[in-house]
């Protein structure tokens, strides 16, 4: 992914035929949009948690290693089979994590009141493409810290509606699809 200075924006261009690449630059667009032009704050919590999960899986390799270095096989033997079944179960829990929790959620903002008296809203974007499909799936939602009811909405389109010819991608037009998103999901709030 190559960036180019434009007079004033970032421009990105990516190679419009790598679904991975264009999904990953539209999250990253969607992200600005709802960081910058909300002015909400990013939350990392989430992204922490499987961050957390992958450290101590490397400490416990780490101490796997160490083990079999200072006391070769046949005496470490013990401390391996212990590791690795840390280390498996680490694994098979980050999966259950990134698969039941994460959703393909890449990210997750906070909306505080500036007068301090109503509760924060969370926001949460998530994203999919099916693979060898030009489909960008973008979901996005808001949950209420103090009821913890949930407002979603969701939109499909092509990729051909965010990106021209040359691989760039266009920030207002992802600008007013997540705009129009957000606008739905705080006036059914209001409306409620």
């Amino acid at each position: 992914m190559a960036a180019d200075k434009n007079s004033e924006n970032l421009v990105i261009k990516i190679n419009k035929w790598d679904g991975s690449a264009v999904k990953n630059a539209l999250d990253d667009a969607v992200k600005e949009v709802i960081i910058r032009k909300y002015n909400y704050i990013e939350n990392f919590a989430m992204f922490d948690v499987r961050l957390a999960l992958c450290g101590i899986a490397v400490a416990v390799a780490i101490v796997g290693l160490f083990s079999d270095y200072f006391y070769p096989f046949p005496a470490s033997k013990p401390i391996l089979v212990v590791c690795v079944s840390i280390y498996f179960t680490l694994m098979g829990l980050l999966a259950l994590y990134t698969t039941y929790k994460e959703k393909g959620i890449f990210v997750v903002a906070i909306q505080r009141d500036p007068a301090g008296f109503n509760p924060d809203l969370i926001w949460e974007a998530s994203s999919y493409m099916k693979k060898h499909d030009d489909k960008y799936n973008l979901v996005l939602s808001v949950r209420s810290t103090a009821t913890g009811l949930v407002n979603e909405t969701s939109v499909t389109k092509s990729i051909a509606s965010f990106i021209d010819v040359n691989g760039v991608v266009i920030d207002d037009l992802v600008e007013n699809v997540v705009s129009n998103m957000h606008d739905s999901l705080t006036s059914q709030r209001k409306e409620k």
